[in-house]
């Protein structure tokens, strides 16, 4: 959607609580930074990702906008002209009525926070690049068959070890397995983000979860989008929302019984069938793109900017 009376492109920089360099490609803030950023350039906007040392520097004042994506990191905007956006994408709880209240707009990528009346956000889900999330990117059943792409987070993440629990056999990839599982057991400690879509689009099934107060406040992960526009089987953990989103397609569990009782069928019989789980690939590349971001995130920050 191209409003009346653009007159130029904007200048963008989407921040990331990611650090600069090779360090950063393994977060997966940076790849949706990038991804979003290649979206802002392809509806005609200049765009760069910003990682977190250079959040607060001076070359923001030459910014139009500056897109922050709030992880574990605040950043403190600055005054002067540019325009601030927020996009809560984690950890919501860290984020308090000062810290909103600082920023032109904030958008929280949740339809369902029970704080964003109080912080003003605006709902905002994450997204996949379907150009590269997609049916498309590997051959169904072809590769590992069973999936989980993650760090610990400092724990034994309950999906996986409940999944163990029911004599599956995930493979893992991620950093500080080692702490709870054979180091048999693990693929890798990182899988490139170019070979991710891939690797979702070829599993059997694709293990996903959250923090839990991130599901509560229905904040859905990234992987729930990127792996479910390439087409692939998926189950998870409850979250507020997530039914809205994924309908009955996403496969959920609350007890460890459960998700037995989905992982230790044919998984023909466990999950929806192929046509049904290409439908959803479709809607979600459609919905939920980062070029559908952008373009709601242009269209406010130019209201915001005209006003």
């Amino acid at each position: 959607m191209r409003l009346p009376g653009r007159r130029r492109p904007l200048r963008w920089s989407v921040v990331t609580s990611a650090p600069g360099g090779t360090a950063g490609d393994q977060w997966g803030d940076t790849w949706f930074a990038r991804d979003l950023v290649s979206a802002l350039k392809s509806q005609g906007q200049q765009a760069r990702v910003v990682s977190r040392g250079g959040a607060e520097s001076e070359a923001r004042d030459a910014d139009d906008v500056v897109l922050v994506l709030r992880g574990l990191r605040k950043v403190t905007p600055r005054p002067g002209s540019t325009t601030w956006l927020l996009w809560v994408i984690s950890h919501p709880e860290l984020v308090d009525a000062d810290e909103a209240a600082s920023y032109d707009l904030v958008f929280a990528a949740s339809s369902n926070w029970s704080r964003a009346a109080e912080l003003g956000a605006i709902p905002l889900l994450q997204a996949t690049s379907p150009d590269r999330f997609s049916p498309k990117a590997g051959a169904p059943d072809s590769g590992e068959p069973l999936l989980f792409v993650g760090s610990t987070r400092g724990e034994y993440r309950p999906i996986v070890r409940d999944a163990i629990a029911c004599g599956a056999e995930p493979s893992i990839y991620g950093v500080g397995w080692e702490a709870y599982l054979p180091v048999e057991r693990i693929r890798a400690e990182f899988l490139p983000n170019d070979e991710l879509p891939a690797a979702y689009a070829s599993a059997g099934v694709v293990l996903n979860d959250h923090w839990p107060d991130m599901a509560a406040e229905g904040f859905l992960s990234n992987r729930l989008f990127d792996a479910a526009a390439t087409g692939a089987r998926i189950v998870s953990d409850p979250a507020i929302g997530l039914g809205e989103v994924f309908g009955d397609v996403v496969r959920t569990y609350r007890a460890p019984g459960e998700l037995c009782e989905i992982l230790g069928g044919d998984p023909a019989d466990a999950f929806p069938d192929r046509a049904t789980r290409l439908g959803l690939a479709s809607r979600i590349a459609q919905e939920h793109s980062f070029a559908a971001r952008a373009r709601e995130l242009i269209a406010r920050a130019e209201q915001v900017r005209r006003s």
